[in-house]
This record gives structure tokens, sequence and C-alpha cells, in this order.
């Protein structure tokens, strides 16, 4: 079912017919009792009773806000254009918003594509777009949205792990971007049929379950212990090799390969250790 926009008559145009309806009614109601006129009578009685029935046909449409309307049960179409209208009074309706909101989802307790139990939350920035398919489509339109929201956020969790372990893998803590572009498009697809527009989708909440976030935090440390030194060792062999080129290249000592194989030993000691070096002095030669 698709949406068809229609236009009330105008309601201040009306409300004037409907008060001079009324008057006229009753001014000739009461000149037909006088001169006995039964068939005035009958058309002054029927004049007044529109006039007094034809007042629950206003409707006020506020901006960004839509009313469907039907009338036993079929559905004639939807007012957007705000102000007062006046539409037939044994219509049927139904107000929808079509303001931008957002809703946030619970924490959900999922296990990641790797296993590890995880607590993840979204919050979801949407719009009625389709007023006919939001009312006809589903049962409750912001209902279904928080049911489909949470199943998408718990589809995605499963999808990826929490940390990559590889640097061209998405995960859910470090593709933040992508992930959000990812988590919007499955919600949106599944609340295509109820006429609503997601805008964004991003994730609002990422955490390890309580029970093994002292232990993935012990990791997550050894693993950054493990890079830097990583990075150290790559430093401190750039540099070594730097050093043995410059004392080679302007001829300050000439060392032989045991030579080089102590001084290399010593640099990388001192350039690697996390503490600083206590410095010996040896009086005499290597070969002593």
């Amino acid at each position: 079912m698709r949406e068809k926009e229609i236009k009330g008559l105008s309601g201040w145009l009306m409300l004037i017919l409907l008060v001079a309806a009324l008057i006229a009614s009753i001014a000739g109601l009461v000149w037909a009792i006088q001169a006995e006129n039964v068939a005035g009578i009958l058309v002054c009685v029927f004049v007044l009773l529109l006039a007094l029935v034809g007042p629950a046909g206003f409707t006020v449409v506020n901006p960004n806000q839509a009313k469907v309307v039907q009338l036993f049960g079929v559905y004639k179409g939807t007012i957007k254009a705000q102000g007062l209208w006046w539409v037939n009074p044994l219509t049927r309706r139904r107000r929808v918003t079509l303001r931008i909101r957002n809703f946030e989802s619970s924490k959900l307790k999922v296990n990641d594509q790797d296993g590890n139990p995880i607590e993840i939350a979204a919050v979801v920035v949407w719009r009625v777009v389709e007023t006919a398919e939001a009312i006809f489509q589903v049962d409750d339109y912001e209902q279904f949205l928080h049911v489909q929201s949470e199943s998408a956020v718990r589809n995605l969790a499963t999808s990826y792990p929490y940390d990559a372990h590889r640097e061209d893998q998405m995960s859910l803590r470090m593709s933040v971007v992508d992930i959000a572009h990812k988590l919007r498009d499955e919600i949106q697809e599944r609340l295509e049929k109820a006429g609503i527009e997601v805008i964004e989708a991003r994730i609002t909440h990422l955490a390890y379950a309580p029970e093994i976030a002292s232990t993935m935090l012990r990791r997550q440390q050894a693993n950054a212990i493990i890079a830097a030194r990583q990075k150290i060792v790559e430093g401190a062999v750039g540099m070594v090799e730097m050093a043995l080129d410059l004392l080679s290249a302007k001829h300050v000592v000439a060392l032989d390969e045991e030579r080089k194989a102590s001084m290399v030993s010593n640099l990388l000691v001192v350039l690697c250790s996390d503490r600083d070096a206590q410095p010996i002095v040896n009086a005499g030669t290597l070969y002593q």
C-alpha cells in the first residue's frame, strides 16, 4: 500500500459556512413552526443537524505531522499540509508524526564472531516517510522499529570480532565508520516495508562482558607491549646499522667481525632495555 496525499476543504471557510448554516436553520425553523410549514420544518431540522455534526470534520495538521484518513475502513489518503482542514465527519483520522526521532537500544549481551561475550548498544535516528505503510503494513511501527533494530544489532555483533587480528580485518572496536554504515543499511532493509527511513545508526556502547573483561584487558595490554617492543627493536636495529656505517665511512675505528658483534650486542642492550643502562669502563681489550 502506497501513500496518497490529499487535501481537505479549508477549515476557516467551513467554519463560516457552518456558523451561517446554524443561524439560518434556527431562524428558518422558527419561521417554519410559526407558519406551520411541515416541509420547511423538516428541511431546517436537516440543515441544523448538518450544522451540528459538521464540526466533527475539523482537523488540525501541525508542522511535520500528517493525518491518515479512513472512511469505513478504506484508506482515502493522507493530509500533510499544515493548517486547519475539514474532511468528512464520518472519517477516522490517525495522527502520524514526520519529525526526526531517535531510539537507543538497551545493552545487549551477545557473542562476537570469535565467540567472546560482549555488551553492545546502538542509537538509531529515524523518521516516517510513508504514512500508509507505517499505519497499515505493521501493527505498531514504533515497536516494529525497536525489535528490528535490536535484531540488526545482534546480527552485526555476531558477524564481526571485537578486535581485529589482521590489519585489513574489520572489527567492532576499530572500524567505527564502516560498522555504522553497515548497521544503518541492515536496519533500513528491515524497516523498508514499514515506511521508515533510517537517517543514521551507530554503536553507543561496546565492551567485553564482565566475566571476561579483566582477561581481555590483560590480553590487550600484552598485545600493546609486544607491538611497542617490535617498534623499539626495529628502531634499535636501524640505529646500530647507522652507527656502524658512520664509523666505517669516517674511518673512526676499524672493527673486525668479533668487535662488531660485541658493539652490536652492547648497543642493542642499551637501546632495547626498559631501564637506564649502567656504563662499565673496560680498561683492557676484547682479546685479554
